[in-house]
């Protein structure tokens, strides 16, 4: 059977995609990849991609000079976990606090990883997880 070795790309949609851009730049210091009327697209550690789009944007098959990407949306508040290393936990607590960003939740996992849990302006729910979440990191 072939492999997955990754996700490559997570998508959020959003109400207002200048809002969401600025959270994502300025709260989390994500570097932008591409942005138009449509999307925003944010590089995750240099190994995964965060696709924000304006909610109904990408309802309608997009054709591309490569291809045709399918129509995708979605409702609701979603969830994305973002790794972080141990010894940074802290520091993200701090900018949290600072932008004035509450943590709704924190969980210690059994293996020994910890998990903040906070929401975005559209109130998707965000994880910042240090390692020992699940067996796979």
């Amino acid at each position: 059977m072939p492999q997955l070795n990754a996700v490559l790309e997570t998508a959020l949609y959003v109400d207002d995609l200048s809002r969401a851009r600025a959270f994502y730049e300025d709260s989390l210091g994500l570097p932008l990849l591409l942005s138009n009327q449509r999307m925003c697209a944010f590089d995750v550690g240099g190994r995964s991609v965060l696709l924000v789009f304006l909610r109904g944007g990408s309802s309608q098959d997009m054709t591309t000079p490569g291809g045709t990407i399918p129509g995708h949306d979605g409702q609701g508040p979603l969830h994305i976990g973002f790794a972080i290393a141990p010894d940074e936990l802290a520091a993200w607590e701090a900018r949290l606090e600072e932008r004035g960003i509450p943590i709704e939740s924190r969980v210690t996992w059994s293996r020994g990883g910890t998990s903040v849990y906070f929401r975005d302006p559209d109130g998707h729910v965000l994880e910042l997880a240090t390692p020992g979440l699940w067996a796979t990191y």
